[in-house]
């Protein structure tokens, strides 16, 4: 692993990965915000926020890794792609099956501190399967439910892994290696930061935790950043444990495709994003918080140089 911080390469990676990003969110901002998007095929639900976001901000950080990599001539042996199944194969299970679980135990922890919003009535369950005519009447509620969580657990890593490969193969794949001459807890947490702050024009324009809270926008910037020092942590973990960016790539997609679940046993109306019972709040983040502080205090957890070599260490 280099010694020294690679200074301009993180700097020339950080402009591509922000600039990029944000001058999306600007084009969002002028055309309605995420809110007020035109909609792009009349009878779709896909806006121009919702192509921008998908496309052109999550994807930055993997177009900055690509750019930097050209602008400074460093070549393209270190990138992070190379599955390491061999060896790595418990971090690949390890990020398609344990975001479910700390996702969901987060949102028990919600609903013990607040049960009074739990509705096991499944009201909003069945208000989606009655809007669904013939078809929504075939299932029940209880099934609906099990149906969600079973391709959320099993499919959408997959499915979702084409999404979150542009932020992984920027944030794990590129900065986290130039971040490590830093020591990999100094490395995981400025990551986590940065992460975060990279979000902030969405979370100005209501992603994930709306426009109406006390305080808006700042402690909706607040909590993206620790959620993103949370969750980067156990992102750096499998990347730098598993040898790949991969699994940081399946952790981030699962993440994403069980977020939502506690929401269909939520009453309608109930719930603050700032606290849960999503991940996105501090007590549906609990469990995250928990895996954060168990991996940073391990003595081994944050340091990836014997199973990533130079390969993706040094970059």
């Amino acid at each position: 692993m280099t010694s020294s911080l690679d200074k301009k390469r993180i700097l020339i990676f950080l402009a591509f990965a922000f600039g990029i990003a944000w001058a999306a969110g600007l084009v969002i901002a002028l055309t309605g915000g995420i809110a007020g998007s035109p909609v792009l095929v009349p009878g779709l639900p896909y806006t121009l926020a919702l192509v921008l976001m998908a496309v052109a901000y999550m994807g930055a950080p993997a177009i900055a890794h690509v750019l930097t990599r050209v602008f400074t001539r460093e070549g393209w042996q270190n990138v992070g792609l190379r599955p390491n199944l061999r060896r790595g194969w418990p971090f690949w299970l390890a990020a398609w099956f344990l975001p479910a679980v700390f996702t969901l135990l987060g949102a028990g922890v919600y609903f013990l501190v607040f049960p009074q919003d739990f509705d096991p009535n499944f009201t909003y369950v069945r208000q989606l399967l009655s809007s669904a005519g013939a078809a929504g009447a075939a299932i029940t509620p209880v099934q609906f439910f099990l149906i969600q969580a079973v391709q959320a657990v099993l499919i959408s890593p997959l499915v979702n892994g084409l999404f979150t490969f542009g932020e992984e193969f920027g944030w794990r794949a590129y900065l986290l290696p130039k971040l490590m001459p830093l020591g990999g807890r100094r490395a995981v947490l400025l990551s986590g930061v940065i992460w975060g702050v990279w979000h902030w024009p969405l979370i100005a324009m209501g992603h994930n935790y709306g426009l109406d809270y006390p305080g808006f926008p700042w402690p909706g910037m607040g909590m993206m950043v620790v959620m993103c020092i949370g969750l980067g942590i156990f992102l750096s973990w499998v990347t730098l444990r598993g040898g790949s960016v991969w699994p940081a790539v399946i952790g981030h997609a699962a993440v994403n495709g069980i977020s939502a679940l506690a929401m269909l046993v939520t009453v309608i109306g109930a719930g603050n994003p700032l606290i849960g019972p999503l991940p996105t709040g501090i007590l549906g983040m609990a469990a995250w918080i928990v895996a954060a502080v168990i991996i940073f205090a391990s003595r081994t957890g944050l340091k990836g140089e014997e199973r990533l070599g130079p390969a993706l260490v040094e970059g």
